[in-house]
């Protein structure tokens, strides 16, 4: 591994020279089953055709201009979106961080429009991940990630997950917005009951807050729909999106209702590299796939054969895998042995997994994911316990 590079991961000593669909190929050959998608970013799988036409294409004819003018894509881009969703309004940025800063903003913003600039203050809670800017880590309030950085940027409050009553006692008179996961990735593959998600649409309501959803992980047909917030049938005023949404192509966005973007005029929040003509080339084709007849439909097919044998594995295997957490094809193995060391032995096996908190292996395959392809990691998984209960009786 180069010296030359920052020491910010601990990277397994593993590189890739090319994708196809569900696999991703090493350097010396190796075939991997990808259950990482790049933590939840290559939604529509490697090298997909219809997403590798559209970023050749564009790229012949025009990379950036600057939001100083009009980009034809983007505004196709924001229309799809908020034809498919709760929202009148698009922010496109280039990551999770940044709709996570311009939402945060906007919340914010849109008090002190409304005549209650007193009200500037976010509530989040426990176990959540925002991104790793000064203020996405201070709203998250983690410990690991907050040492050595100084104070925490003002303005947040974290209460515990789940708990309405905890979170009704830390509103005030400064209180702008509340800011949830639907379900937390980096906690965990911690779900939000349908019925917390409600109350917090009532909360807001009821004390005049903005509800902000980061689905920057669970959204764009992750969960089996376009968005983890339909489940419960519960629109946010604001979303947070990233990851799934370019395929691969750094890309972020904010959606909001008219009440909430009416925060937001000329001037007031921007972004040079945001909504250039080639990511918005790739979103449009990104959202042709997932948007495609039939395909989320069959997200939840795959996502509930595969949950279906990862029930049995689990249930099969007490001294290696205590619970599976999560919807669709955003999925944890909750482990008995520390989680890196089952990470490891899956990577030796051939499939690819990702940590989280509280000791979880995320399961994160792309939405492009077939059923053969599901057994075939089920497989990897049952035989990788299967060993490991071996070795420990030995």
């Amino acid at each position: 591994m180069s010296d030359a590079l920052m020491n910010t991961y601990a990277r397994a000593d593993l590189a890739f020279e090319r994708g196809e669909g569900s696999y991703l190929i090493a350097t010396d050959g190796r075939r991997f089953l990808d259950f990482t998608a790049g933590i939840a970013v290559t939604s529509c799988g490697h090298a997909h055709p219809h997403l590798v036409k559209a970023l050749q294409e564009q790229a012949a004819k025009l990379w950036h201009t600057s939001n100083l003018f009009r980009i034809p894509e983007g505004e196709r881009l924001a229309e799809r979106l908020v034809a498919h969703s709760f929202a009148d309004k698009a922010f496109f940025c280039n990551s999770g961080v940044e709709a996570f800063e311009a939402a945060a903003k906007l919340a914010r913003r849109w008090q002190h429009v409304a005549g209650n600039p007193k009200r500037w203050k976010i509530i989040t809670v426990t176990g959540s991940f925002h991104g790793r800017s000064m203020a996405a880590i201070s709203a998250a309030g983690n410990p690991k990630y907050l040492e050595g950085f100084g104070p925490p940027a003002p303005g947040y409050r974290t209460v515990a997950f789940r708990n309405t009553n905890e979170l009704r006692a830390a509103i005030d008179d400064e209180t702008a917005a509340l800011l949830v996961e639907p379900i937390q990735g980096e906690g965990g593959i911690r779900q939000a009951e349908l019925d917390y998600l409600r109350e917090l649409r009532r909360i807001c309501e009821e004390f005049g807050l903005l509800l902000i959803f980061d689905e920057i992980q669970c959204g764009m047909g992750r969960t089996g729909k376009l968005f983890a917030y339909e489940w419960a049938d519960t629109p946010p005023d604001i979303m947070m999106l990233a990851k799934g949404i370019g395929g691969g192509f750094p890309m972020g966005a904010v959606l909001a209702n008219a009440k909430a973007a009416s925060g937001f005029t000329p001037g007031v929040h921007g972004t040079t590299f945001g909504g250039n003509p080639l990511a918005m080339a790739v979103g449009n084709a990104v959202l042709d796939v997932i948007l495609a007849e039939g395909f989320l439909d069959n997200v939840q097919a795959v996502a509930g054969h595969l949950r279906k044998r990862l029930e049995a594995i689990v249930a099969a295997n007490p001294g290696q895998l205590e619970e599976l957490r999560g919807a669709g094809l955003m999925l944890g193995l909750k482990a008995v042995r520390p989680n890196g060391e089952l990470i490891g032995a899956l990577r030796e096996a051939g499939l690819l997994t990702v940590g989280a908190a509280e000791n979880v292996v995320r399961l994160l395959p792309p939405l492009t994911l077939s059923r053969a392809e599901a057994d075939e990691a089920c497989d990897i998984i049952e035989r990788t316990c299967a060993e490991a209960a071996r070795s420990a009786a030995e």
